[in-house]
């Protein structure tokens, strides 16, 4: 019998307890810890709700501290019209926003926005193989940029100009991907990405970031040991323990008092305050150079594109932006099937890849009109802490764009998470990748991971994603065109992993002969995932399609929507509208498998609060 077999539950335990065999429901009710506490309970109340959300900023905090800092040490000498203070604010405003947009009518998904390593990749590219530049500015014009002929040109050349060409090319990869997303074509071609496409892309994904996190983790070892020692007992070896009763809830809602396994749901914020405090008290905690703010940075402050210049589009910037938009689509779309499966929610459909993919352009255009050189896309850190504390919500998501727009209108208080220490950041982004990569990894069971194919395809992927960019950065020189902006095209797209690996595993995926089964798609149904949904009854799968439905008040509007874009509503035959009426999005789900057998009717009604 393969390992694929599509009856099969696996277990996986929060504990201490090992279960290498499959487990049948009747097993899984009798664990407590296999049960998710929010979905038991429903919604996390407004308190917890803040502090999960509060632990999102954290893991968000460490990658665009990771990110800015990263980008700007590799610009020119030379100073900045604005302080690294305004930049952080002007990304996390357009993560606030754009987290909003995604939760409410994009995807739908409670998935957190944020300036991914995809965006960071292209802008070291050109940056670094910035061509010397003369700079004119005749009256109020546009900078107009001409190649450097004379002696010392180097010295002209100012970090504001390289700020300014990134930025533009943030814009054209958001421009780029909404209009992408309009035509449908990602959310097409998502229904042949089988789970030999995602998870090979999944685990390039959380691999990726070894570098940075090494880079940030050597500044004290022994801090990052500490919080990644800290962070795995409270969410693995403290998971199951629960705090003494408390009210949580009003008496009038709720006859008992829940008991929540608050070190795992605060797996992440517990261990990050606690080193951020040791490290202060050591006198550690030493903000960089680069993110150091020379003047008082303001209290309140409205971002706005007209503050400063405009971003700055040239040949190389369009090349940056389209590979740029190209990475991060298929990062997002990975992100969408990680969050799906996690949540047990279906393989998310064309018309919700289409809506996320349009809003995630529309943050990073608001991102690089606002002088911000990264854009916003959905977060593999953030969704590897919902994997490792166990639980998602809507709400909590709703409540980190809110966070996260009120400190892009401080940057007193956005400056505020340069002052965790590198290392700290450093231990943040290895856990959570970590849990990206084992996730990747469980997906390879849902094929028949038994099958030549499917071993070299899985092997040829991942090997080949990691080599090429490592390769690159070798030898440079043999890669060269002689025309710049094809350059710099050529050399992003080669040095980003998940592009690499999500374009090879679907070439090798569709063309290489092979049954369904096989690959993981089991017999009749399109989705990616229906080896694991199959177990599922008609109306579970039916009831949980509609998580993905637009909001009651914008599928009025959908008779007005142009043909053009009809890509963004669901038809009128997906099984979503076959129950009558959208059903509320569902705030928190069980992240275990085999939980669902429990109910008799096996909805997602259930698990929400009435």
């Amino acid at each position: 019998m393969s390992r694929s077999h599509p009856q099969t539950i696996q277990l996986r335990s929060v504990g201490s307890q090992q279960t290498r065999a499959p487990l049948s429901p009747q097993l899984a009710v009798q664990n407590p810890s296999s049960h998710s506490w929010a979905s038991l309970s429903g919604p996390p109340p407004w308190a917890l709700g803040c502090l999960l959300a509060l632990q999102h900023i954290l893991v968000l905090a460490s990658l665009l501290c990771a990110s800015h800092l990263l980008l700007l040490r590799s610009l020119p000498a030379g100073g900045l019209s604005y302080s690294p203070a305004h930049l952080l604010a002007s990304s996390l405003f357009a993560c606030g926003v754009s987290t909003t947009l995604q939760t409410w009518m994009g995807s739908r998904l409670p998935l957190v926005q944020a300036p991914s390593f995809e965006f960071l990749v292209p802008a070291l590219v050109l940056t670094n193989q910035k061509l010397p530049l003369a700079i004119q500015q005749p009256g109020n014009s546009s900078h107009l940029l001409h190649p450097c002929e004379g002696p010392g040109c180097h010295s002209l050349e100012l970090r504001n100009t390289s700020l300014q060409e990134v930025s533009g090319a943030v814009v054209v990869s958001g421009l780029l991907q909404g209009m992408l997303g309009l035509l449908g074509a990602p959310g097409h071609l998502f229904l042949h990405c089988g789970p030999l496409v995602l998870a090979p892309s999944l685990v390039v994904a959380g691999l990726s970031a070894h570098r940075e996190v090494a880079l940030f983790c050597s500044g004290h070892w022994g801090l990052a040991l500490l919080l990644i020692l800290l962070m795995v007992v409270c969410s693995q070896h403290l998971g199951s323990c629960q705090l003494p009763p408390c009210p949580w809830r009003p008496a009038s809602t709720s006859s008992t008092c829940t008991r929540i396994p608050a070190f795992r749901l605060l797996s992440v914020l517990v261990p990050v305050a606690c080193v951020w405090i040791i490290s202060a008290l050591l006198g550690l905690s030493v903000i960089p150079l680069e993110l150091s703010a020379p003047t008082e940075a303001p209290w309140f402050w409205l971002p706005h594109p007209t503050e400063w210049v405009w971003p700055l589009l040239t040949p190389r910037a369009l090349a940056a932006g389209i590979s740029m938009a190209l990475a991060t689509s298929i990062s997002s779309l990975g992100c969408y099937a990680l969050c799906g499966w996690l949540l047990h929610l279906p393989c998310p459909p064309p018309h919700a890849c289409s809506r996320g993919l349009s809003l995630e352009g529309l943050g990073s255009v608001l991102a690089g009109m606002l002088g911000s050189p990264l854009g916003t896309a959905s977060s593999f850190p953030n969704v590897g802490t919902v994997s490792l504390i166990q639980a998602g919500s809507q709400r909590v998501a709703h409540l980190v764009g809110l966070l996260c727009v009120a400190l892009g209108l401080s940057p007193r208080l956005a400056h505020l998470l340069t002052t965790i220490p590198l290392p700290v950041l450093g231990g943040v982004l290895g856990v959570t990748q970590a849990v990206v990569v084992s996730t990747g990894f469980s997906n390879f069971h849902l094929a028949d991971i038994d099958s030549g194919r499917n071993v070299f395809i899985v092997g040829f992927s991942i090997f080949m994603a990691l080599l090429l960019p490592r390769w690159l950065r070798e030898a440079p020189v043999l890669l060269s065109t002689g025309w710049s902006p094809l350059d710099v095209l050529l050399h992003s797209l080669l040095a980003e992993h998940i592009f690499l690996a999500g374009l090879l595993g679907f070439l090798l995926e569709n063309t290489i002969p092979g049954t369904r089964l096989e690959r993981g798609l089991g017999q009749g149904l399109p989705s990616p995932f229906t080896a694991q949904e199959a177990w599922m009854p008609q109306n579970s799968r039916e009831k949980a399609a509609q998580e993905y439905e637009l909001p009651l008040p914008l599928q009025n509007l959908c008779p007005c929507i142009p043909q053009q874009a009809c890509c963004l509503c669901p038809l009128p035959e997906d099984p979503g509208n076959e129950e009558g009426g959208p059903a509320e999005p569902g705030e928190t789900a069980d992240l275990l498998p085999g939980f669902g057998e429990q109910y008799p009717r096996s909805s997602r009604e259930e698990l929400r609060p009435h």
